[in-house]
């Protein structure tokens, strides 16, 4: 009998594993799965290296922003929608343009070769012959590729052109108007940034940017917040020396304002209405010097755990954890009372890749009922005399400036406490609500506002 040596001859696509693990996240994303945890679970267990996981996160984030212009971009090259395709080979020519119009180190030939690699490895190769000929017509006719006019249909160029639901553009176009609107949502698409707050329990600023000048990492201070550091590459630089001994927690600069705005004192008595992670609750308890206590609760005891953890880490002695449904929390009144609402997170679209894809326009209609309630609970924790800070990672008026104008209407023992007393004007509107956006800076986009009650009503 001869020998099966079919083994030996048959011959095996080649195809680039990282790119093939950047599909299989994306794929994973478009199901429903959050883009971190997508690629937390493809990469899980694998040996890879730094530049690999990097390269991956960026192929992954990338594509899914950009995932309707591409959309656009492709249709240019076919007879058929792309939402016809194969979902393998769409997801395959999403990678594939997306590293022709977005990526610097990719070379157009790489990106043509290593797409069809992955057709053949994942489909066979009459899709990998049609995955190489929409590419090459890219690279030879770019021009076929045509976005709405920005002038007579400014709306459907904005979401067609920088990648966003016709809601949101619409959205961005009337509170901004077109020019503004094109910066803000190109802004969003940039890499994002991590910022590391430096925890004055354990270290001072000059400590860790000693460090940091030390490894050669660059870095920038905080406009509005000085012991907030943003770090200019990607990663998590010194991860041990720096955010495993608790000297720095990360956190944007933005989401620190409520907490410089509600102004703890050392020896007062706060309470964090939605703590976890604990962000804002370990802010305040070292601005306070660890002296005093800080309420920290949260409905989810998994959640709240986190924000004990975190605690422990940064050597913070004054929180005090308790799990419960804030709506049901029942004590006596708080000098300084936080309240972070679920909101929609459209501040945080340039580091919540896929959060523009599944966010709705009734989500948000939902969620500013929410919060009404929420703030009305958190207005009854308040003494005489002492302050509501309402914050949101959001830039939506109807879950920010809205919730705050109704509120006050309905509750006349509060004002307004202006919020120029603790920052420029630069981020303070005309009614004293602190407002950031990521061409102001590169904050994530927030609103906060500071709210006192009256003495005397």
């Amino acid at each position: 009998m001869a020998a099966d040596t079919s083994r030996n001859t048959e011959r095996r696509p080649t195809f680039d594993p990282i790119r093939a693990l950047a599909i299989e996240a994306i794929e994973q994303i478009e199901e429903g799965q959050q883009t971190d945890d997508a690629i937390r679970t493809v990469t899980n267990g694998k040996q890879l290296r730094g530049l690999d996981h990097r390269f991956i996160q960026q192929l992954v984030n990338g594509t899914t922003k950009m995932r309707r212009r591409l959309d656009v971009e492709i249709n240019a090259y076919l007879t058929k929608p792309a939402s016809q395709l194969h979902p393998k080979v769409r997801q395959i020519l999403r990678l594939g343009f997306y590293q022709l119009a977005f990526t610097d180190r990719v070379p157009a030939a790489a990106a043509v070769s290593e797409s069809v690699n992955l057709a053949r490895r994942f489909t066979d190769e009459k899709l990998a012959r049609l995955v190489n000929a929409v590419m090459r017509a890219r690279l030879r006719e770019p021009e076929k590729v045509r976005f709405a006019n920005k002038d007579s249909d400014p709306v459907t160029y904005l979401a067609d052109y920088y990648s966003y639901p016709d809601y949101f553009a619409r959205y961005c176009h009337k509170e901004f108007g077109l020019e503004n609107a094109e910066r803000l949502l190109a802004a969003y698409n940039q890499p994002p940034h991590i910022t590391y707050r430096v925890n004055f329990i354990k270290a001072k600023p000059d400590e860790v940017t000693h460090v940091l000048q030390e490894s050669e990492v660059e870095f920038s201070f905080g406009r509005y917040l000085p012991e907030f550091i943003h770090i200019h590459q990607g990663g998590l630089p010194l991860e041990d020396q720096l955010l495993s001994s608790g000297k720095v927690f990360i956190q944007d600069e933005s989401s620190g304002m409520p907490v410089r705005l509600l102004n703890p004192k050392p020896g007062g008595n706060v309470v964090d209405l939605t703590a976890a992670p604990g962000g804002k609750a370990t802010y305040a308890a070292i601005r306070m010097r660890n002296k005093g206590r800080v309420t920290a609760i949260d409905k989810s005891p998994d959640r709240l755990k986190l924000v004990v953890e975190n605690a422990e880490r940064l050597g913070i002695k004054i929180i005090a954890p308790v799990v419960c449904d804030m709506n049901e929390f029942k004590a006596g009144q708080f000098d300084r009372v936080l309240l972070d609402p679920p909101c929609s997170g459209w501040g945080t679209a340039g580091k919540n890749a896929d959060l523009r894809w599944t966010k709705t326009e009734d989500d948000i209609l939902n969620l500013s009922r929410i919060q009404t309630k929420m703030i009305d609970r958190a207005a009854k924790l308040v003494k005489p005399g002492g302050v509501l800070v309402y914050s949101t990672c959001t830039i939506i008026r109807d879950e920010n400036d809205q919730i705050v104008e109704e509120f006050l209407l309905r509750n006349t023992d509060f004002e307004i406490d202006p919020a120029d007393q603790f920052f420029d004007k630069s981020v303070v509107n005309e009614r004293g609500f602190v407002k950031t956006y990521p061409v102001v800076e590169g904050l994530d986009g927030s609103f906060c506002a500071r709210l006192k009650r009256k003495l005397n009503p």
